[in-house]
């Protein structure tokens, strides 16, 4: 054998030991026992191709394995843990696309309201109760209330100074319009001389005197100066409870619209609690007279902890039907029975179109997913029009701009929206706007079988009620449009997997799928089969995050 010939043969034999070696490292891995096995349930993947089965296996923080009840557990070893779930419905973690985590003072009174839509009499009443008066002279006064009250000519600054006189009050319709006595303005620093925000409006009386009444941005500015106030323990305490309920219902992940506590504060403050789930900080920024404040929460880390992340920027380009962006209060209310479509064909827009294209290229320069609250028909076409004069389909295919609500999403702007790559995150609490609304009759307004069938992505988030199976059941019938109801299997794809997709986490989580992160929860009633009114009643019994327990009811053994 020749010098070359044996030189070659050493090489050969070399290489040939090397690949023995890999692959016997690489064997106890490949074999190895899952952690944990459910089996013997109803487990929805929220996958397509295996919608259902019996079984799953999870090793660490994935999905090892799934399928029939024998197959996964002949995966078993002698430490792999096998929980029987006796014919209990599995789904993946539910991921509220659309949350809005706050603060406030742990001495904040709430107003309690015989009904959505209270009357003035009935807000009268409520501040005049025992808890009002025993409360702090500095404590909040706070309370929720609908369009009847909103619309009553008796209810002012003045009014409200006179019944509250020790106590700042603020009275909100949504967070996007509110109304404060003088003491709650001069807590939160809004001074007389206060200029209005860009796409906010502090409304004054014709001698200048401001009523109270504030709108968009400057209520939303409201907000956040009441979480500022907030002390880091009371923040705390209301956090943990947040999260406590979350993981009682099987969330195992909430997109945070940091509208309430800036970045920079909210990350810190979940640090400490620490959050037992997936927590997406997205950024709700401000603005001044001068402009939006595009710089907030740009230099936090994306990934500031294992279960945190912050990305995203979100604008509101109009208000919502309820107080109807900068409509005078005292304009015609609506009355029961009428067609509503113009509360949505109609309502205003709180930025010009060309600080819209600017928002458009801010994300494309940061490369960062824009966001926007969009109700009405208005703002749903000024956005698809600025993306079409700021790159189009070319640009914007992928970028997946989310159309928060989406409500005015009129079949004329659907095929748009799809080409543009839009993914809608609609809240369903507010397909159910009849409860205040007596004979909501709708015809083009709040699509949602209508989304689906046109390939447009559609996820779910609260923004409202957190609770997910309320949100399901309301998804399921769409009480203001009912054409327009999806099935619950649609529901829990919309809540999981497309909601995964709306942040770019598809592939990590949303599916229980071999590979993914093992986020899940064994709920207490099969949702799919139980009658509508019992869906709200369902409760996690164990949640799991990345293939640990979060939540544990003591059901399952």
């Amino acid at each position: 054998m020749s010098r070359q010939q044996t030189k070659a043969m050493l090489i050969i034999s070399l290489l040939i030991a090397c690949a023995l070696v890999i692959s016997a490292l690489a064997a106890p891995s490949q074999s190895r026992a899952p952690d944990l096995v459910f089996f013997n349930g109803k487990i929805f993947t929220s996958d397509a191709a295996h919608p259902y089965v019996q079984a799953l296996a999870i090793r660490g923080e994935r999905i090892t394995a799934t399928g029939d009840s024998a197959k996964i557990r002949a995966l078993s070893g002698p430490h792999t843990k096998q929980v029987d779930l006796g014919g209990r419905t599995v789904i993946p973690g539910i991921n509220d696309a659309h949350n809005h985590v706050e603060v406030s003072p742990a001495d904040t009174v709430e107003l309690q309201f015989k009904s959505l839509d209270p009357t003035w009499t009935e807000v009268k009443e409520a501040l005049a109760t025992p808890a009002v008066a025993r409360a702090p002279k500095e404590a909040f006064v706070r309370g929720y209330i609908g369009p009847s009250v909103w619309k009553d000519p008796e209810l002012t600054r003045d009014a409200l100074d006179k019944l509250a006189p020790d106590h700042p009050v603020i009275l909100f319709v949504t967070e996007h319009a509110s109304i404060l006595n003088s003491a709650a303005l001069d807590r939160l620093g809004i001074r007389e001389h206060q200029a209005n925000p860009l796409g906010g409006r502090y409304e004054r009386s014709t001698d200048g005197r401001l009523t109270g009444v504030l709108r968009e941005y400057a209520s939303l500015q409201a907000v956040r100066k009441l979480a500022d106030l907030t002390s880091e323990a009371d923040a705390l305490a209301e956090l943990r409870k947040t999260f406590s309920a979350a993981v009682r219902w099987g969330i195992t992940t909430i997109q945070d619209m940091s509208n309430a506590i800036a970045p920079d504060r909210c990350v810190a403050l979940l640090e400490k609690v620490p959050t037992p789930i997936r927590i997406r900080v997205i950024r709700m920024p401000s603005t001044s007279p001068i402009g939006r404040d595009i710089a907030e929460g740009q230099s936090s880390p994306r990934s500031p902890a294992p279960l945190i992340t912050v990305s995203g920027t979100k604008w509101m380009l109009d208000g919502t039907p309820l107080e109807r962006t900068f409509e005078a209060r005292d304009a015609g209310q609506h009355r029961s029975g009428m067609h509503f479509e113009t509360i949505f064909s109609d309502l205003a827009l709180t930025f010009p179109p060309a600080e819209i294209e600017k928002m458009l290229r801010e994300s494309l320069q940061n490369n960062d997913q824009l966001m926007v609250h969009v109700f009405g028909y208005n703002s749903a076409a000024a956005m698809l029009n600025a993306m079409q004069a700021t790159g189009g389909k070319k640009v914007w295919a992928g970028r997946r701009v989310r159309f928060e609500h989406g409500d005015g999403l009129f079949p004329d702007l659907i095929p748009l929206a799809k080409e543009m790559g839009v993914v809608v995150v609609q809240n369903p609490s507010h397909l159910n706007v009849a409860t205040i609304f007596p004979g909501l009759f709708l015809e083009h307004a709040q699509p949602l079988r209508s989304l689906l069938s046109a390939g447009i992505p559609v996820a779910f988030g609260s923004d409202g009620p957190t609770n997910p199976y309320l949100n399901i059941m309301l998804a399921s019938l769409h009480p203001n449009r009912p054409s327009e109801a999806i099935t619950r299997e649609q529901a829990v794809i919309a809540y999981t997997l497309t909601s995964a997709y709306a942040e770019f986490a598809e592939k990590e989580k949303g599916s229980l799928v071999p590979g993914k992160s093992a986020d899940l929860a064994v709920l207490s009633q099969d949702i799919f089969s139980v009658p509508a009114a019992e869906l709200p009643k369902t409760e996690s019994v164990l949640t799991l995050v990345g293939g640990k327990i979060v939540y544990d009811a003591g059901v399952l053994r």
